[in-house]
């Protein structure tokens, strides 16, 4: 199971801070997320979607191993 760690509003919308998912690709982790938790309709398309670090497709597969990181946009200076 893919291991998801939200920050800053996408963590106050998740209500956690980390879970597992079992989504076999990010694009239905991204489906799964805005079915489940509506006010993520309108942050996550903003958000840098990273697996393993990187910024990858929606058909990125997600092992067992995987860590997807949900970043919304952070201003400052």
């Amino acid at each position: 199971m893919a291991r998801v760690r939200y920050f800053a509003a996408a963590e106050e919308i998740a209500g956690t801070r980390e879970e597992t998912r079992s989504e076999p690709t990010l694009g239905a982790l991204r489906a799964a997320l805005v079915a489940e938790r509506p006010g993520m309709a309108g942050l996550l398309p903003r958000c840098a979607v990273l697996v393993g670090g990187s910024r990858v497709d929606d058909d990125q597969q997600l092992g067992d191993d995987a860590v997807v990181d949900v970043l919304p946009p952070f201003a400052g200076g």
